[in-house]
């Protein structure tokens, strides 16, 4: 097999650039293997380690090895089964249920009220689990049936519900993030920071739609009705609300509030996270050792899957780096003479039409060696261009046809509602997503000045 491919690169070098035909192979033998079904983390490493013996013999094999043995020792990827735990320990914990029951009849009286207790419930939850999966299911769980049963329109709450439940991977404590910044070579805590100002405005953006549209069309999300909302009297509702929001914020400022007055890395805040929502499980008389055992079990599933696309994605860059891709695609972008705002919204496009096929990991394994050195040559801050892709992978997700939310939201649907409803409803909260990826953009700021209030770097 690598005989006949170092026969074929031969064969059309004929006259031109080996590396640039071995560069094209390695993403020809990338995108049949995705296109045949295989395993992200397999398709990388293993087209690595192929074109690397090809063109490398022996010494690319090296490299691919190498670069997967560096990926194991960064210190900071240990934070990804840590906050992986403690997003376990919260789910099972149901520190979600009291909070949403009683924000639900709070905002109940308001057109649309339920529809906004999914988002702010989803945006205190993604603060505590950082985990896409857990906080869809657990959002769609509560709030599907209360919301059809309701009267709300399956498309509006199916989108509302795809949307609330991937903040979870934008709003930190995120192993997104944490993933991202090692890549990048940043400051983990700065991106933590970066990503809380987007992570926010898609919150409102996604509150202010729901509130435009049942005023609009008030049979979208009808008020709750004067006998459901009796049954919790108005101090209940208040009091209830803020009981249930003091855990969550306790356990947010812990994490973020040690990273950011400097006393904790991320690394370390990771842990300090994992133990207290731990405590929160045993305060909220949910443990058991049969729950430890899940969590654990679960922790180790989502670490091993998140670390075996890492390493595989290590042997493809380098391989791809050992190739000189990035000087190659660089001076292929520079002279296409776009400039470099052109180059970025390249790469965002690139980003976004992955999404709509790969996972968060995939797209950032293969976008990011590729274009940030050419993001290097133009100037823009790394800290910025992870914080604003990071805004725009809350994409793909949502994106048909293969967002895993989508699917995360249909498996808990009853029959009669279509995923065609759930294709739909999710359209108008990627229009928001974009634009505020493109707010980002123009106004760095809403990325920038938080990181750079920050009281030690970390």
């Amino acid at each position: 097999m690598i005989g006949l491919l170092t026969n074929l690169a031969v064969a059309l070098a004929n006259g031109g650039n080996i590396k640039v035909v071995l560069i094209g192979m390695l993403f020809v033998l990338m995108v049949v293997g995705l296109i045949l079904g295989q395993e992200l983390a397999f398709v990388l490493g293993g087209t690595g380690v192929i074109i690397g013996a090809v063109a490398l013999g022996d010494a690319g094999v090296t490299i691919a090895m190498t670069k997967l043995y560096d990926q194991m020792q960064s210190y900071g990827m240990i934070a990804i089964p840590m906050f992986v735990l403690m997003a376990n320990f919260l789910t099972h914990s149901k520190v979600a249920d009291g909070l949403f029951e009683s924000i639900r009849y709070l905002l109940g009286p308001l057109k649309g009220g339920l529809g906004l207790a999914v988002i702010l419930v989803s945006t205190v939850f993604a603060a505590t689990t950082g985990i896409v999966g857990a906080s869809v299911v657990t959002m769609g769980m509560l709030s599907m049936p209360i919301l059809l049963r309701s009267g709300y329109k399956p498309s509006l709450a199916c989108g509302m519900v795809c949307a609330g439940g991937s903040l979870g991977i934008l709003i930190p404590p995120s192993i997104m993030l944490v993933s991202m910044g090692s890549y990048a070579e940043q400051s983990v805590g700065k991106i933590f920071f970066a990503a809380i100002i987007p992570g926010l405005m898609l919150s409102l953006g996604y509150i202010i739609y729901i509130m435009i549209v049942c005023h609009i069309h008030p049979d979208y999300g009808p008020a709750m009705s004067a006998e459901e909302l009796a049954e919790m009297p108005l101090q209940k509702r208040i009091t209830g609300s803020l009981i249930n929001l003091i855990p969550p914020l306790i356990l947010i400022f812990g994490v973020l509030g040690s990273i950011f007055g400097g006393v904790a890395t991320p690394t370390e805040a990771a842990g300090i996270g994992a133990f207290f929502s731990l405590i929160l499980a045993i305060c909220y008389k949910q443990f058991s050792l049969q729950m430890l055992y899940e969590s654990v079990i679960d922790t180790m599933k989502t670490t091993a899957m998140v670390f075996i696309i890492l390493f595989g994605a290590a042997a493809f860059t380098g391989i791809f780096m050992s190739l000189d891709g990035g000087q190659i695609i660089s001076s292929w972008v520079l002279g296409m003479g776009i400039g470099k705002w052109g180059a970025f919204a390249i790469m965002m496009v690139i980003v976004f039409i992955l999404g709509m096929f790969i996972d968060w990991l995939g797209i950032v394994m293969i976008v990011f060696p590729i274009f940030l050195p050419i993001m290097d040559q133009f100037g823009f801050d790394r800290l910025w261009l992870v914080a604003v892709t990071a805004t725009m992978l809350q994409t793909c997700f949502m994106t048909p046809p293969f967002g895993f939310a989508l699917f995360y939201v249909k498996g808990i649907l009853p029959p009669e509602v279509k995923i065609s409803d759930v294709y739909r409803g999710v359209i108008p909260f990627i229009i928001i997503i974009v634009i505020v990826t493109i707010l980002c953009a123009v106004f760095p700021p809403i990325v920038m000045w938080l990181p750079s209030k920050l009281i030690a770097a970390v």
